[in-house]
């Protein structure tokens, strides 16, 4: 499927990551093609990571480990999670197209973190299926 984003859904998609994600303690969110490509990025002000060489590696990895899981009979993994000492990154699929990369402190909770990304995600697929609405 492809999507065409208007500056409208674009600024939607920012203000989800605000309220649902940043607002609540998240460092930094952004939403990526399958390809790496930066759609939509919000983050603390306060951590400045290379959020674009994030992405293309993000992306990379989405796709190792998509294949791990056919490898092992699993249609796929919707969500990854990699711990650190200060730092934490947390990976959904959105749709085929589309990932959301949340980066956390220990301060937050895993399930916490889960619960609002759950929410920010089906807001972010409504206005993606609007898109293909006519």
């Amino acid at each position: 499927m492809t999507y065409t984003l208007g500056q409208e859904q674009l600024d939607s998609m920012e203000e989800i990551l605000q309220e649902h994600l940043i607002d609540v303690g998240v460092r930094c969110v952004f939403l990526i093609d399958m390809a790496g490509n930066i759609i939509a990025n919000k983050d603390n002000g306060k951590i400045k990571h290379d959020v674009y060489s994030l992405a293309a590696l993000a992306a990379g990895n989405f796709g190792a480990v998509s294949a791990m899981a056919k490898i092992i009979g699993e249609g796929e993994f919707s969500l990854l999670f990699h711990k650190g000492k200060k730092e934490n990154i947390h990976f959904n699929k959105i749709s085929a197209e589309f990932l959301l990369i949340t980066i956390f402190s220990n301060e937050i909770s895993l399930g916490f973190l889960r619960l609002k990304v759950g929410e920010a995600v089906e807001k972010i697929k409504k206005i993606l299926d609007n898109i293909n609405t006519p």
